[in-house]
C-alpha cells in the first residue's frame, strides 16, 4: 500500500511537472508570435508619420489617420472577441490577425498616399482582429503558472521586439535615406512571424476554452466585479498622459535624434516593470492593481508641468504603468470572468481602453495647446482617485 501511494504520488507530481513545462513552453510560443509581430508594427510606428507627410499628406490628416487606427484598433476587439468566443475559431482569428500584418512591408511600395493610409488602417484592424483571441488562448495555455505571469513574461517578450523593430528601421534609415527600404526591411521579420505562427499553431492547436465543453457564450453575464473593473480602468486610461504628447513637448527641448531613444527608454522599462508585475500580481492578486493606479498620477502631472527632467522622469513613470496596463490589467480579466465568455471580456475591455485612451489624448492635448497646466493637474487626480475608487469596490472582500 505504501509503495502503490507513493508511486502515485511521484506519478502525480511527474504529471505536474510537465504540465507546468508545457505551460511555459505556450507562453515562450505566443511571447516569439507577439516579439516578431512587434518587430514589425513598432519599427513601422516611428516613421509612418514622416512617410504619410513625404506623400504629401497634412498634419490633419496624419493626425485622423493615426487617431482613427488607434481607436477602431480598440474599439472593433469588442466584435472579434465577441465573434471568437460564439464560433470557438479562436485559431482562425489568431492567425489572420497575425497574417494581415504584411500590410507594413507593403508600405515600401505603396507610392500613393490613399494606398498608404489604408494600409495603415489594416494594421490597427489586425491588431484588433487578433488581440481578444490571443489573450483567450493564452490565460487558457497558462492557467497552470498563474495569469500574471504569464501575461508579465508575454509583455516582456513583446517589448523586446518594440525596441528591436524601431532599431532595424533606423538603422536602414541612417545609412539609405529610403523609406521605401525602411519598410521592406521588415519583410523578412514578417516571414519569421509567418513561420513563428504555424508552428504555434500545430503545437497548440488542441488548447481551446471550448474543448470538451458542452456551454454558450450566449445569455451568460459578466460579473459586477468585472464591470467596476472596467470602469475604473477607463477612468484610468482616461487620467494618464499619453505617450504621444510627450514625445510631442520633448521635441522642444531635446535634439531630434534624441525623441527615439526617449521612447525605447520607455519601452525597456515597460519590458522589466510588465514582468515584475506578473508575478508580483501572481502573489499578492488584484490588489496589486492599486500600484498602477496611484502611479498614473505621476507621469500625467509632470507632463503638463514641462521642463526637460520632468518630461525624462514622466516618460519613464509612463513606461513602468503601461508595462502593468499590458500585463496585469489584462491578466485581472482572466481572472473575473468566465472562460466561455472571455474573448467577449477582453473585447469589451479593450474597447474600454481604447475610449479612453482617445480621451486622453484629446483632453490633454487640448490642456497642452492652451496652457492650462492647473486644469490638466485637477483632472488628472480626479480621474486617478476615482479610478481608484472602483477599483477598490471591484476587489474581493477580505
Amino acid at each position: 500500500m505504501k509503495h502503490s501511494f507513493k508511486s502515485a504520488t511521484r506519478r502525480h507530481s511527474l504529471v505536474s511537472t510537465n504540465k507546468v513545462k508545457a505551460a511555459y513552453v505556450g507562453i515562450l510560443l505566443f511571447g516569439l508570435v507577439s516579439l516578431l509581430g512587434d518587430v514589425i508594427y513598432e519599427g513601422a510606428r516611428g516613421i509612418a508619420s514622416p512617410y504619410l507627410e513625404y506623400l504629401g499628406a497634412s498634419a490633419f490628416l496624419v493626425g485622423l489617420t493615426f487617431g482613427l487606427g488607434d481607436f477602431l484598433g480598440y474599439a472593433l476587439r469588442l466584435v472579434s472577441g465577441y465573434l471568437a468566443d460564439t464560433t470557438r475559431a479562436y485559431w482562425a482569428f489568431f492567425l489572420a490577425g497575425y497574417a494581415l500584418l504584411i500590410s507594413i512591408p507593403l508600405l515600401g511600395v505603396a507610392k500613393a498616399l490613399p494606398i498608404a493610409v489604408l494600409l495603415i488602417l489594416v494594421e490597427r484592424f489586425a491588431k484588433a482582429l487578433r488581440s481578444p483571441a490571443r489573450d483567450t488562448l493564452l490565460s487558457v495555455v497558462s492557467s497552470e503558472v498563474g495569469a500574471g505571469k504569464a501575461f508579465g513574461l508575454h509583455e516582456l517578450m513583446d517589448q523586446v521586439g518594440a525596441v528591436v523593430g524601431p532599431a532595424i528601421v533606423s538603422a536602414v534609415l541612417f545609412s539609405t535615406g529610403e523609406y521605401s527600404l525602411a519598410f521592406l526591411a521588415l519583410l523578412f521579420p514578417y516571414l519569421l512571424l509567418v513561420a513563428a505562427t504555424l508552428t504555434t499553431y500545430a503545437k497548440l492547436k488542441s488548447v481551446s476554452p471550448a474543448k470538451g465543453e458542452k456551454r454558450s457564450a450566449k445569455g451568460r453575464k459578466l460579473p459586477l466585479s468585472f464591470k467596476l473593473y472596467c470602469a475604473a480602468v477607463m477612468l484610468n486610461t482616461m487620467g494618464l498622459v499619453p505617450i504621444a504628447l510627450m514625445l510631442y513637448e520633448a521635441s522642444y527641448v531635446l535634439a531630434a535624434w534624441l525623441i527615439p531613444l526617449a521612447y525605447l527608454a520607455a519601452q525597456l522599462v515597460d519590458a522589466v516593470s510588465a514582468l515584475f508585475a506578473g508575478y508580483a500580481y501572481d502573489k499578492v492578486g488584484r490588489a496589486v492593481l492599486l500600484v498602477p493606479f496611484a502611479l498614473s498620477i505621476v507621469p500625467s502631472v509632470l507632463a503638463v508641468v514641462g521642463g526637460l527632467e520632468h518630461l525624462v522622469a514622466a516618460i519613464l513613470t509612463f513606461g513602468v504603468v503601461y508595462g502593468m496596463q499590458e500585463s496585469v490589467y489584462r491578466a485581472a480579466v482572466s481572472d473575473l470572468t468566465p472562460v466561455e465568455v472571455r474573448g467577449t471580456s477582453y473585447g469589451i475591455f479593450n474597447s474600454i481602453c481604447g475610449l479612453g485612451f482617445l480621451a486622453s489624448g484629446a483632453v490633454f492635448g487640448y490642456f497642452i495647446e492652451v496652457g492650462a497646466t492647473s486644469v490638466a493637474i485637477a483632472y488628472a487626480i480626479a480621474m486617478e482617485v476615482a479610478a481608484l475608487s472602483l477599483l477598490l469596490k471591484s476587489l474581493p472582500k477580505s
